[in-house]
């Protein structure tokens, strides 16, 4: 997760197109006057995509005795669902391992999936006994480990690659080209409401990888988070409500971790972090779009008619997004520092306060919803920027959508693990007339 970010510095010359850096009034090769160049915006919603819900009364209350209000992109930056401030001053930082790593032996599981890596290799006959032949020499057998017997590479984890499809939405994770493991997960659903309308879930989680287990915690929060929007949302609890329910029981699924976690070191006579991974949600239901978040994986809106303009619509839980909000520095400056990437909100049970955070849309227009990991946002950080990597038939081949948009991070360099889940949002019949 949350490899150190390194923008590339694009700020050149419109005049002669020379690199000029910040605070140059004039180009050192044409002299052209830099004053008069309009600063970039900053990568906020640019467009109000929605406008004032009603919905019927939940048939309860969230796990906290609150009903969350229902917000607009106005009031995204710096709010949660209960309009309170985000997360304080608690940072916690997220330094994977340096280097190159060679891939670890299988966990132990099933029959995995054929691995991606290995594709237009011939086929190979089991080995002895159902064995399998190695994916790397084709020649030797694997064995109970995992590595080969004749070569002793290890061989490919069942998470190493994951994809999943349904008719709705699509989802996509990949361990990357610098990783050991992927510790990525996520969950991709579809229910219905009382009123026999359907419901679309998408949830991605991004294990912190300074932390014990974060492929566990990842894994675990995705599947609570799913299981329980598929439980509340038919019973016509609100999305957004609904929302803030499953982040808080993603929490506890992995707060119960840190338990297994703590005997395991108590055994050991050390002290481990306690597991701890990030999260990211979108709904589709009823005509809204509600998404939730904690920490800095991002979902963004991309609508089908690209001259309509995208947006982000979560706020990252980071130093540099804390360092922009109180005014301290420009994106750009805060996204170069070695601190960007440290993460001020995580589920886990050392996190210092769970604040889920969640938003409600009502586009009144198609488009699709992309859910994803620092994986790929680091290759395209901006909305314009998604919306460029983003296929122009995504609401008709999400899964596609997926595979280019993974493919788009492995070719930037693939320095972290990607996930990301595409979720087509069709405005319904009747619905609002374009803004």
């Amino acid at each position: 997760m949350a490899q150190m970010h390194q923008p590339a510095d694009d700020t050149a010359c419109p005049s002669c197109e020379e690199p000029v850096e910040p605070g140059d009034r004039f180009c050192g090769v044409c002299g052209y006057d830099l004053s008069a160049v309009p600063a970039s915006p900053p990568d906020r919603p640019t467009l109000a995509i929605g406008s004032p819900v009603e919905w019927p009364a939940a048939t309860g209350t969230d796990t906290s005795g609150m009903s969350p209000p229902t917000q607009q992109a106005g009031d995204l930056p710096g709010t949660d669902s209960d309009g309170g401030e985000l997360p304080g001053p608690g940072v916690r930082y997220d330094t994977p391992p340096s280097g190159d790593f060679e891939l670890a032996a299988p966990e132990p599981a099933g029959a995995a999936p054929a691995d991606p890596r290995a594709a237009g290799l011939p086929a190979a006959p089991p080995g002895p006994a159902g064995g399998k032949l190695c994916v790397a020499c084709r020649a030797g057998h694997v064995d109970p480990d995992g590595y080969c017997e004749n070569c002793g590479h290890a061989q490919p984890r069942e998470r190493d690659h994951m994809e999943q499809e349904l008719e709705s939405v699509a989802a996509v994770s990949d361990r990357g080209l610098r990783h050991h493991r992927n510790e990525d997960s996520f969950a991709v659903s579809a229910t219905s409401l009382p009123d026999g309308s359907p419901a679309v879930v998408a949830v991605v989680c991004d294990g912190v990888s300074s932390a014990t287990r974060p492929d566990e915690a990842s894994a675990a929060a995705a599947r609570a988070a799913n299981e329980q929007l598929l439980s509340s949302l038919p019973r016509g609890t609100h999305p957004q409500q609904a929302m803030h329910e499953a982040i808080v029981a993603a929490a506890t699924a992995v707060n119960s971790l840190a338990e297994e976690t703590g005997s395991e070191a108590a055994d050991q006579g050390g002290r481990q972090n306690a597991p701890a991974c990030t999260i990211v949600s979108a709904v589709a239901a009823g005509g809204l779009l509600v998404v939730g978040w904690v920490g800095d994986s991002r979902a963004y809106w991309v609508p089908d008619d690209r001259s309509g303009p995208p947006a982000r619509l979560t706020e990252d839980d980071s130093w540099a997004a804390q360092m922009v909000a109180a005014g301290l520095m420009n994106e750009a400056e805060a996204y170069a520092d070695e601190r960007a990437h440290a993460i001020t909100g995580w589920l886990g049970a050392d996190a210092y306060e769970l604040e889920p955070h969640t938003a409600s849309f009502k586009p009144d227009r198609p488009g699709v919803v992309v859910v994803c990991t620092d994986g790929l946002w680091n290759y395209a950080e901006g909305a314009d920027e998604m919306a460029r990597a983003v296929p122009a038939d995504a609401a008709e081949r999400p899964l596609h959508s997926a595979q280019v948009l993974v493919g788009h991070a492995l070719d930037g360099g693939g320095h972290d693990n990607v996930t990301v889940a595409v979720l087509p949002f069709a405005v319904p019949a009747g619905g609002p007339d374009p803004a």
